[in-house]
């Protein structure tokens, strides 16, 4: 399965870290634009100017761990393409000429299922993809989300209780599905 990840769910840091974690599994293959990754590198800097460079590293550890995730986009071909906020329609543009199956966003009222449907697509929010990966691979999934809490308690310096972490995250099912083991 080959999923488009939106800027929107490629920061916050939480849910980026178990999306690619589940990716390193093998559970699916990412795909972005580079112009998806700068949206996200620009949304840091927009919270914290200082989380501009660290979201710079981070894209280029992306970069060099997932070298053909990165699709390139025609600019000539997104004319095709139409969405109610024009301003992602790159995203569709990537998704469609990756030959993706799905793009994982929190932004739904700008992806309608119809339109992508006429492109081979569907979209699937964040918290619902993970808990669908943590249904089929329950190992999997509970031992990348235990890394990643393990990760934010040592980076925050505080323990988290897993269900809190990933609720805080907007990954909420999720985070009841790994907090029942």
């Amino acid at each position: 399965m080959r999923a488009l990840l939106d800027a929107c769910v490629l920061y916050p840091t939480v849910m980026r870290e178990v999306l690619i974690g589940a990716a390193a599994q093998g559970l699916y293959e990412p795909i972005w634009s580079a112009r998806i990754l700068e949206e996200w590198a620009r949304a840091a800097a927009r919270v914290a100017p200082q989380s501009e460079p660290i979201a710079r590293g981070e894209i280029a550890l992306l970069y060099a761990n997932w070298p053909r995730a990165s699709v390139r986009v025609d600019q000539g071909r997104m004319a095709r393409y139409w969405l109610p906020d024009e301003n992602d329609i790159h995203v569709l543009a990537a998704a469609s000429e990756a030959s993706a199956d799905l793009i994982i966003t929190m932004n739904a009222k700008d992806f309608p299922q119809r339109i992508l449907a006429e492109e081979g697509l569907t979209r699937q929010d964040p918290d619902g993809f993970l808990v669908s990966l943590h249904h089929a691979k329950p190992d999997i999934m509970q031992s990348i989300a235990d890394k990643v809490h393990a990760k934010a308690e040592e980076l925050s310096g505080q323990p988290w209780e897993i269900r809190k972490l990933f609720k805080k995250a907007r990954l909420p099912r999720f985070g009841k599905a790994v907090s029942s083991v």
